[in-house]
């Protein structure tokens, strides 16, 4: 009995209550072996549970995409390895990104909108900078990549400190001293989404130097997802450019 014919033989009164509360909370989930999928997460979130890969067979994933193909038109799998692209790459509309560690299926491309720009400090941020602009597309963004435009040559940013306040979020990514969301927020009005990422020399420590920068930068109007997170920052301007959108 699906939700809509509990609701209608509880209002004929030939169900209780507590019996249709049972049959909406198992509806909620789908429970298998190796997981539970929240099959209601579109509802509540906006977008489908996203499946984390690591540490989990290449065979639980793809069991995993197989039942969440059948109810969702876009499902996004992250930190994938190379076995788990060889198990879902036959599926019909898969798509795999080794570069970013991302499988992504789509069963239609939907209308893209707004404004998003990931920014990244160096052409070694690329692997994060571009799990996050496919993560925001995936989630209807339009998004533009600026790649490559570090503190270390500041007259790089200010070649494009226009585009960046034309932006309805900017998504700023740095491994080293991880300075470059500072310096973005001391220029331009719009919210800045920061990732640390791992990429630097020893004292880096492999991202916690530039996670500490972002954490206790001066300049207001800058927030910080964790190390190499670029799906994090991705989901999260996707919902400030879906509010700025509606606004």
């Amino acid at each position: 009995m699906n939700i809509d014919n509990a609701l209608k033989k509880f209002k004929e009164g030939k169900i209780t209550k507590e019996e249709v509360k049972q049959l909406i909370l198992e509806n909620s989930f789908i429970s298998i072996d190796c997981a539970n999928i929240d099959n209601d997460r579109k509802k509540r979130r906006g977008f489908p549970e996203t499946v984390y890969c690591q540490n989990k067979t290449p065979g639980e994933v793809k069991q995993i995409f197989e039942i969440m193909i059948e109810e969702n038109k876009v499902v996004l799998g992250t930190k994938a390895s190379k076995e788990h692209f060889e198990e879902v790459k036959n599926i019909k509309g898969i798509e795999v990104n080794e570069e970013t560690g991302l499988i992504v299926y789509k069963n239609k491309e939907n209308e893209k909108t707004g404004n998003v720009i990931v920014l990244s400090a160096g052409t070694s941020d690329r692997s994060i900078a571009e799990e996050a602009a496919i993560t925001a597309e995936c989630m209807d963004c339009n998004v533009n990549r600026k790649y490559d435009y570090g503190i270390a040559g500041l007259n790089r940013i200010l070649s494009i400190r226009n585009e960046l306040e034309e932006a309805n979020v900017v998504i700023a990514i740095a491994g080293m001293e991880g300075a470059l969301p500072s310096v973005i927020s001391g220029l331009i009005s719009k919210p800045i989404i920061a990732v640390p990422t791992s990429v630097g020399y020893g004292a880096s420590l492999k991202g916690i130097s530039a996670l500490l920068t972002m954490l206790n930068t001066c300049s207001p109007g800058v927030s910080v997802v964790n190390i190499d997170n670029g799906f994090g920052a991705g989901y999260m301007a996707a919902l400030i450019n879906k509010q700025s959108k509606e606004k």
